[in-house]
């Protein structure tokens, strides 16, 4: 993990990648494009334990922060991604300040107050000389993307151990009443949404992590006082500039997929 202390973690900007698909040598590749840190999706992406257990070890071997997104809120999920290799964890679905705890807990070991099983079965750099030390060293995020998890956002914050948010748009979206992700009609209320949750992260020196759809979109969120954002996706890139060579190799335009 960064050798920065958490709190100025959480000030400066941090800019990322997502890996949803079983490529080390692509995941590698990613992690060398110069990003801060690279999450493999256990939730969404098409990877199994093994391969995410790759994919943490082909970003670790590409110089960026290697993180996991768990599918659940589980204890056991949460302490595998960690054996695995990974630094910081991101939950799904956290609705309450009870789950944010929970969770909190699920990543640390008892010598902190957590209830993580001691099992360092890749050791290196991501196991210190003491559970504690360890433990110092790992960020946990849960996600902000129900209409529940949003009016608990203070409460869920304020969780001891729970180093931030990380917010899911497409979700989130939804939650506040669009029939498909970021319609028009609601776009409005979820920018303000979205400077609400920036700032209550950053009245408490906590990360506000955010998905984007690119790194235009990234840096709009930047701008809104989100401290780390995901710039891109390894299937939306790939297709993405596949559609720009296609165009340039036939000079017609073809028009990339983008989301809000």
């Amino acid at each position: 993990m960064s050798e920065q202390p958490l709190a100025e973690q959480a000030q400066a900007p941090r800019v990322g990648a997502w890996v949803t698909l079983d490529s080390p040598v692509g995941t590698e590749q990613i992690a060398r494009a110069g990003v801060d840190y690279v999450c493999v999706d256990g939730q969404h992406g098409l990877l199994g334990f093994d391969a995410q257990v790759r994919a943490l070890l082909a970003i670790a071997a590409g110089g960026a922060e290697p993180w996991a997104r768990v599918s659940v809120n589980s204890a056991a999920e949460i302490g595998r991604v960690l054996d695995a290799g990974a630094r910081g964890v991101i939950v799904p679905l956290v609705d309450t300040a009870d789950e944010a705890h929970a969770a909190a807990l699920a990543a640390r070991y008892p010598t902190s107050g957590g209830r993580r099983s001691y099992g360092p079965m890749r050791l290196g750099p991501h196991f210190a000389a003491t559970p504690a030390a360890t433990d110092a060293a790992v960020s946990v995020l849960v996600m902000i993307e129900t209409a529940a998890g949003l009016s608990e956002l203070e409460a869920i914050l304020d969780v001891e151990g729970v180093d931030g948010v990380y917010v899911g748009p497409y979700d989130l979206s939804l939650a506040l009443g669009a029939r498909v992700p970021f319609e028009a009609a609601i776009l409005p209320r979820l920018d303000a949404e979205l400077e609400r949750i920036a700032a209550a992260c950053r009245a408490r020196g906590k990360i506000a992590g955010v998905h984007c759809a690119d790194g235009a979109q990234a840096a709009r969120r930047i701008e809104q006082g989100f401290t780390m954002v995901t710039a891109a996706t390894d299937v939306s890139s790939l297709r993405a500039d596949v559609q720009r060579q296609l165009a340039a190799a036939t000079g017609s335009r073809v028009e990339a997929e983008r989301a809000y």
